[in-house]
């Protein structure tokens, strides 16, 4: 508006009738032109696979790594609790026991029924032993509101679980479970463990290992190169070309990892992010001509200086 129309509208803004009042407005459109508000544009949506987190697009559609639907990154993580029903409750060693697992709804309290199926189950579950010297990875049968797993636990002493599963409407759940057999009493203590880097002779594969850095930083990420012989008939395990378990000394850290980069070559890679200094204990799962293969190496992760 120029410094004329100001001034003529300065003299307008005086009415002195309802008359008045109305030519004022009138002119004023007509000098400024009628006003609107303008909403500011939409924050666009991220998706993310719920699964493999580093797997982002602008647009739906599937996951790169693991072929999961890729969901708005806006749902809140919220945490299920997870109920664990041992029979017979005093858990005996070297004999067949059977877990009860019940997920629970956070809002209501009821259990959950509704499970997305993840690379191939709906419910995994990882158990090792104290001493980091038994190692399964299996899949309780869902049974009405529960997850039903019948097994053996060769020894007395503390066993440490890591359940993965992923409500419906939810989000991803990575739970960790400590059970201790009936009449071991020992304190927990962290296994004791040497560096192995060692190639490995699986069932019916070689694996070798290397890593950048060659000694890992807690907190940083570690690149895990894995060299799989012979490569002919290597086959995805439970929908992806590898799994890894990933477990410290002391029984507190435990990590579930897909493959970051693979193509059935043999050449497997897995980046992870250790979260403290300690010695681990990783478990490889790869699998050719329908046999699964399972080897683990062990090395120190080191404070950041």
């Amino acid at each position: 508006m120029s410094s004329a129309q100001s001034r003529r509208v300065g003299r307008i803004l005086r009415p002195r009738s309802r008359k008045d009042a109305s030519t004022v407005a009138f002119l004023l459109m007509m000098l400024v032109g009628p006003q609107t508000t303008v909403d500011p544009p939409p924050t666009p949506v991220e998706f993310v696979c719920p699964m493999d987190r580093d797997v982002r697009s602008k647009d739906p559609g599937p996951c790169s790594k693991c072929g999961m639907k890729l969901i708005p990154s806006i749902k809140e993580q919220l945490e299920y609790p997870l109920r664990l029903l041992a029979t017979p409750p005093q858990i005996p060693t070297g004999k067949l026991i059977r877990l009860e697992f019940e997920v629970c709804d956070p809002s209501t309290g009821k259990p959950v029924d509704q499970f997305e199926i993840v690379h191939e189950r709906r419910f995994h579950l990882f158990i090792v032993s104290q001493e980091l010297d038994f190692f399964e990875h299996v899949h309780p049968e869902q049974s009405g509101e529960r997850f039903v797993l019948d097994l053996t636990l060769p020894k007395p002493g503390v066993y440490r679980m890591l359940a993965d599963f992923y409500p419906v409407g939810g989000v991803p759940q990575f739970v960790p479970l400590t059970v201790t057999t009936a009449g071991y009493a020992a304190p927990v203590t962290a296994a004791v463990l040497q560096t192995d880097l060692e190639p490995k002779k699986g069932e019916n594969i070689d694996v070798e290992l290397t890593m950048e850095p060659h000694q890992p930083i807690a907190g940083k990420k570690t690149m895990l190169f894995f060299r799989l012989r012979p490569t002919e008939q290597l086959e995805p395990f439970l929908g992806a070309w590898g799994h890894l378990l990933a477990a410290s000394d002391d029984l507190i850290d435990l990590i579930h990892a897909h493959p970051f980069l693979a193509d059935g070559s043999g050449q497997v890679q897995f980046n992870v992010f250790f979260p403290r200094e300690s010695t681990y204990r990783i478990w490889v799962q790869f699998q050719r001509s329908r046999k699964v293969n399972t080897v683990h190496f062990t090395f120190p992760v080191s404070q950041l200086k």
